[in-house]
């Protein structure tokens, strides 16, 4: 399985991105997505929640980026994405898509993962 994140960049503060991340697998696996998500981390600090959403259920946010920023998920093409609005300069770190799913083997085996992304940068100059 793998993650693959893309969106980052260079924005001036009150800008947008949008980040967006596709998983995929095996061609012989099916995978069933739990949940997904997108977490952020700057240098000396621990990876923090940005935003998840569950496969069928409603979105959940950190305080900080509440009313800001919206995650939504596509299940058909097993895909993520942030909208981030009005942006400032705490903003900026490097963005992980995370996912949570079921990667059912050409065998009929089910194996339940936790995936992350590689990671993408975003950038808010003030």
């Amino acid at each position: 399985v793998q993650l693959q994140a893309s969106g980052g960049g260079l924005v001036q503060a009150g800008g947008s991105l949008r980040l967006s991340c596709v998983v995929s697998g095996s061609p012989f696996s099916t995978l069933r997505i739990n949940s997904m998500g997108w977490y952020r981390q700057t240098p000396g600090k621990q990876r923090e929640l940005v935003a998840t959403i569950a496969s069928g259920g409603s979105p959940n946010y950190a305080d900080p980026v509440k009313g800001r920023f919206t995650i939504s998920g596509d299940n058909a093409k097993k895909s993520v994405y942030l909208q981030m609005n009005n942006l400032t300069p705490e903003d900026t770190a490097v963005y992980y898509c995370n996912a949570d799913l079921l990667e059912w083997q050409s065998d009929g085996t089910p194996v339940a993962g936790n995936y992350w992304g590689q990671g993408t940068l975003v950038t808010v100059s003030s």
